[in-house]
């Protein structure tokens, strides 16, 4: 025994074991079986209170998927959370760690649910190879695909909510021809979101005759009486108010101290939740507002949702008075949004996990028609939207609701914004990033 042993080194013995560990097959790593989707959420900040009930629709409509449908096609879905506070620095970190995807997964889309965050991560995105989805805000020269063909600005830009207002107006007032001559002051944030809609309420002026007068509201928003004043003064007919936050039901309640009626003031989709009128007590009775998902209980996805996840105990909410609210809502079409493009994508690519690339196809042929909209269960939640190469925003219509001082009721049919007058403002700022960033446009009559 001592004689083998001495034959037989150490060296020798390390070289033999080496090489029966180099003579087995390879073992591929097991495929992923549940499809990853990150959620940049803000549940903690000054914008929780919004964030708490839009991430739990989001999660809700999920996890019905997964319990109702089986995921998609046999593929099961699976999350996690990384707190931004709303804020870009801690938006980009949160992207950073999400973008590789878990367990396998690839992340097929990232929605950042931040303006601040959007325009941190657009490049990113791009040089990653992950569509960039906002809905409601973000770039809205990215609605030019042909420039931006991985950031999807999904439904209603900014452009389109001002014109979507201006034509409810024109309603109001009995015709489009009506509106020359009337003053319409837009309140807006003073950011680069809130400043968003100055070009396209000078061109709508210019082509409908309107009084464009435009006043800045200064961040946060907290005290606004000079505001007002000046707007009071102006004699305006009507203000289309750009909130976000504390500062929608401080304009609320000033503009009425002020004089000016609540039924003439309308907000953008940014200030028509409940935690933008209810703060503002009475004042808010007869206040209106634009939103691409009404609230409600009554849409026969929230049924669907009720029956299979919050009367389960699965329900993400802890508050059951948020069930059917405008961000819970918004949070559900967000959700259908992202089924829906991973459904697109698995026509083409099979019924797997999909990464990036393979899902911006999906994005870029989404169609969701009326008939759809039926099957999802989501008549009245949700617009028509057929996205293009051309065509990142796919959408361009709102409802508007009126608060009764209990509650919202909606007020208008899908009131559309006229997106061929618009669509020159978009091309001329994507033709200005593309020479800025050396971008060489390309042909959307070529398939992808």
């Amino acid at each position: 025994m001592l004689n083998l042993k001495r034959r037989f080194s150490l060296p020798l013995l390390a070289a033999v074991a080496l090489g029966s560990c180099l003579s087995l097959p390879a073992v591929a790593a097991p495929a992923a079986t549940t499809q990853y989707i990150p959620l940049p959420s803000y549940r903690v900040g000054p914008y929780a209170s919004s964030g708490v009930p839009l991430f739990g629709g989001i999660i809700d409509y999920l996890t019905y998927i997964n319990e109702a449908q089986g995921g998609i096609n046999g593929v099961k879905l699976s999350w996690s959370e990384c707190e931004t506070g709303w804020t870009a620095d801690k938006g980009v970190e949160c992207y950073e760690q999400m973008k590789d995807g878990r367990d396998g997964s690839p992340t097929p889309f990232f929605f950042p649910l931040s303006g601040p965050i959007a325009a941190a991560v657009n490049e990113r995105s791009a040089q990653d190879k992950i569509p960039l989805v906002t809905i409601g805000y973000g770039i809205t020269d990215a609605t030019d695909g042909s420039v931006y063909p991985w950031n999807f600005p999904i439904m209603t830009t900014f452009y389109s909510q001002s014109s979507s207002v201006v034509n409810y107006i024109a309603q109001q007032e009995g015709g489009l021809d009506k509106l020359k001559g009337k003053k319409i002051v837009t309140a807006y944030n003073d950011s680069p979101p809130g400043r968003e809609t100055i070009k396209s309420m000078e061109l709508l002026a210019k082509q409908y005759g309107f009084i464009n007068i435009q006043v800045p509201i200064a961040l946060p928003g907290s005290e606004q009486t000079g505001v007002w004043r000046q707007i009071r003064q102006e004699k305006a007919d009507w203000v289309f108010l750009r909130g976000w936050g504390v500062l929608t039901p401080v304009a609320i309640k000033t503009a009425v101290r002020f004089g000016f009626p609540a039924d003439h003031l309308i907000g953008d989709i940014w200030s028509a939740s409940e935690e933008d009128v209810i703060p503002a007590g009475v004042a808010a009775k007869g206040y209106r507002a634009i939103t691409p998902n009404p609230s409600g209980t009554d849409f026969a996805v929230l049924q669907q949702i009720k029956k299979y996840v919050v009367d389960t105990g699965k329900s993400n909410l802890k508050d059951p008075k948020s069930f059917g609210s405008v961000f819970y809502n918004s949070g559900v079409t967000q959700g259908i949004l992202m089924v829906e493009a991973l459904r697109k994508t698995q026509e083409k690519y099979g019924h797997k996990v999909v990464n990036g690339e393979e899902t911006r196809w999906g994005l870029e042929n989404l169609n969701i028609d009326a008939e759809r909209i039926k099957a999802l269960g989501a008549e009245g939640l949700l617009q028509q939207i057929h996205i293009t190469c051309a065509d990142h925003e796919g959408g361009g219509s709102v409802r508007v609701q009126q608060w009764d001082g209990e509650k919202w009721s909606v007020v208008s049919d899908w009131v559309n914004a006229d997106r061929p007058l618009l669509r020159p403002l978009i091309e001329a700022g994507a033709a200005s990033y593309a020479k800025e960033k050396g971008i060489t446009p390309r042909d959307c009559s070529k398939p992808f």
